[in-house]
């Protein structure tokens, strides 16, 4: 895995300051795959149901948390008699390294998988430093 971008394996907390949870929703942590090339990382992550207007990214000093909210999948005309999937939200929490420039990420979403593209900070470069003199 990319040195650039770190999960956690635990389950993260409902809400990331503490507080206690306002929805009584199931909430899950997304699968995620993570993708490295010399000047980028990407980062895919699934959330079905989850319209553009449901996610939340938030980016505090190194931790980036991803979030999504899944409206309610009611089917008219349809009594549902069985289900394997459970409606509930997203939330995830990564730490990203020194070497991401913050500032450049970028997000978008299609077929509810979530693409968050990371660029790498330019490494610092050896440069020869003038005496100036007296």
């Amino acid at each position: 895995m990319a040195q650039e971008l770190q999960t956690t394996d635990r389950q993260v907390p409902s809400k990331l300051d503490g507080s206690e949870p306002t929805r009584s929703r199931q909430v899950f942590v997304p699968r995620a795959d993570i993708y490295e090339t010399t000047d980028q990382v990407a980062l895919l992550v699934d959330m079905p149901g989850v319209a553009s207007d449901g996610v939340d990214i938030t980016l505090e000093k190194r931790t980036l948390a991803i979030r999504g909210y899944a409206a309610n999948q009611l089917r008219e005309s349809y009594r549902q008699i069985y289900a394997e999937y459970g409606a509930g939200d997203y939330e995830r929490v990564f730490t990203l390294s020194e070497d991401i420039d913050r500032d450049g990420i970028e997000a978008s979403q299609k077929d509810g998988v979530l693409r968050l593209v990371l660029p790498k900070a330019a490494p610092a470069k050896a440069r020869k430093i003038e005496l100036k003199t007296a």
